[in-house]
């Protein structure tokens, strides 16, 4: 497994790999969670990955992303990074207007309050991040002006 998972993390700097993978993984991840009880998704075999249950801004829409993330303080943080593109991913624009949502992660649902992290948070977790996803450091020159959006996740 530990040969995969370098493939994947030395794959992930592609832009062949999201072209390949933007559309696909989610949905993919979406299914085996639901097949699983959110027990596993796809993107586990790679990289810590939950589900973001969260609300449409404008649509008022239950939405459920599958996300890499990491455990912060007693909670989560994630990057809306979009793959690098130039856009916010939906789902963060979603968090900023409506922080209230709820995680899935091995099984469990975790009501959370989602918030921008602070310049501080950002710099203690943009290593840990990296550390977990290489890809990031790739991700972060492609949204050129955009800065990627940080979240931290606190249990409600």
């Amino acid at each position: 497994m530990g040969a995969y998972r370098s493939l994947m993390k030395r794959l992930g700097h592609t832009r062949a790999f999201r072209a390949a993978l933007k559309r696909t993984l989610p949905a993919i991840d979406r299914a085996v969670s639901k097949a699983t009880g959110g027990r596993k998704t796809f993107g586990a075999t790679v990289v810590p990955t939950l589900i973001l249950v969260h609300t449409g801004r404008t649509s008022g829409k239950e939405y459920r992303t599958p996300l890499l993330y990491i455990r912060y303080r007693d909670g989560f943080a994630l990057a809306g990074s979009n793959w690098g593109q130039e856009k916010h991913p939906a789902w963060s624009g979603n968090l900023v207007a409506n922080g209230d949502a709820t995680v899935i992660v091995d099984g469990e649902q975790i009501p959370v309050r989602a918030h921008v992290a602070s310049p501080e948070e950002r710099s203690e977790l943009w290593p840990m991040l990296i550390d977990v996803w290489p890809a990031f450091t790739t991700y972060i020159k492609r949204a050129g002006e955009r800065e990627i959006r940080l979240f931290v996740l606190e249990r409600r």
